[in-house]
């Protein structure tokens, strides 16, 4: 399952996993973040807060986090990596490369500095 909030006031999406990914988490996602997107313009940031990184069901829930990300990565400024999951260094370090958006990997305890950070003008 995944926890899904858009603060609009602040234009940041929280996603929260508790367990592995599944097809639905994402689309879930889409429909939660893509209004805003169409009614207020790009999101300022996007968090994902989880102390493990939990994985997926499937195959098939790892090509919709990749069809996820390649459909919303020009839509963000940055991306906030917020765990103690070592996948969060290399999340950093490998998505740049891919996508748009600026991304900085925060410890599970630093999601108020990640707000911060995201709210920040560059």
């Amino acid at each position: 399952m995944l926890s899904i909030e858009v603060y609009k006031s602040d234009g940041i999406a929280l996603l929260q996993p508790h367990g592995p990914l599944t097809k639905d988490d994402f689309v879930s996602a889409a429909k939660e973040i893509d209004p805003f997107i169409e009614a207020e313009g790009d999101l300022k940031g996007l968090i994902i807060w989880t102390e493990q990184f939990p994985g997926w069901t499937s195959f098939g829930a790892l090509v919709s986090h990749i069809r996820f990300v390649k459909n919303h990565h020009k839509h963000l400024r940055k991306v906030a990596l917020v765990t103690d999951a070592k996948v969060g260094d290399l999340g950093e370090r490998m998505a740049s490369h891919f996508i748009s958006a600026k991304i900085r990997h925060f410890g599970y305890e630093k999601l108020e500095a990640a707000k911060l950070w995201i709210q920040e003008e560059e």
